[in-house]
């Protein structure tokens, strides 16, 4: 099929043979302890999630593997959910580097359906990183915005 045969989140998900039945509707890949931390402004504008770091455990098991993408008015979130100390940021920044690459050689109609240029890094406890650290400027030139929950809108 050509790429603009695949219009929606789910089609475009469905279409990668890694993570296609993996797919699931709303926030229901997510692990229960993550999927509160995810707060849609209307939730019927959710297109589907898939559990990445789950799915992709068999084929790259010693890899640095990223935990979700979400699907949201047919724009793609890719979050990690992950404790957001000083000592996590190498970790989550390296996490982000491999789903960079895995998206480029396998997944890049995927890639080209990201909301923004941001990956997402929610907190899974407290945020023990200050904003104006070397590691939140770390944070910030790789593109990750790093929160307490990710608030997804139409905007």
């Amino acid at each position: 099929m050509a790429k603009s045969d695949f219009t929606t989140f789910e089609s475009i998900v469905q279409a990668i043979p890694a993570i296609a039945s993996a797919y699931r509707n709303g926030l229901q890949a997510l692990e229960s302890k993550d999927a509160g931390k995810v707060k849609p402004q209307n939730p019927r504008n959710l297109s589907g999630s898939v559990y990445l770091d789950k799915c992709l455990e068999k084929t790259n098991p010693h890899d640095a593997r990223w935990d979700y993408v979400i699907g949201y008015c047919e724009k793609a979130y890719f979050v990690e959910v992950h404790p957001a100390n000083t000592s996590n940021v190498d970790e989550v920044v390296k996490k982000k580097n491999w789903l960079e690459a895995w998206l480029n050689a396998n997944a890049s109609d995927l890639k080209a359906m990201m909301a923004g240029t941001s990956y997402y890094w929610i907190a899974s406890g407290k945020v023990a990183i200050l904003p104006n650290s070397p590691q939140a400027r770390r944070i910030a030139k790789n593109k990750l915005v790093l929160c307490k929950e990710l608030k997804l809108d139409t905007k």
